[in-house]
């Protein structure tokens, strides 16, 4: 058996302690499906994700209920972070270095060269705007 790949397969982490491998991402539509099939955990469910980068996000995104950590494990991003208030923190990550993007911050990233990073999301309600 050959173990899957974060990359292609996220994981849900749900109530009672659950952790479900999901189905192979296909695009952004994977994540309406996704929303439907764990809908009965609400704001406590996360999905944990990795994703590539080779240039930096050409949009911005929000997560209203709950916190989402972001671990850089290879390369270099700068996470950038509009909080309520109209701060801007940009925070600077190397593989190992972790942040948080709390409940309610608009959030994007700026990559050089390239980076990956594992995400642990409280997806639901999730907004994008253009950046």
């Amino acid at each position: 058996m050959t173990a899957p790949r974060l990359e292609e397969r996220f994981v849900h982490l749900g109530l009672g302690a659950r952790a479900v491998e999901e189905p192979p991402f296909d695009g952004m539509a994977w994540y309406a499906a996704y929303s439907g099939r764990h809908a009965s955990d609400g704001a406590e469910g996360r999905l944990v994700s990795q994703y590539a980068f080779t240039e930096s996000w050409t949009a911005w995104e929000m997560h209203p209920a709950g916190d989402e950590v972001v671990i850089c494990t290879h390369g270099a991003m700068v996470l950038v972070q509009e909080f309520t208030d109209g701060r801007v923190v940009e925070t600077p990550l190397a593989a190992g270095e972790y942040a948080i993007n709390p409940a309610g911050v608009w959030h994007t990233a700026d990559v050089a060269d390239s980076a990956t990073a594992i995400f642990i999301t409280a997806g639901e309600g999730t907004q994008h705007r253009a950046r």
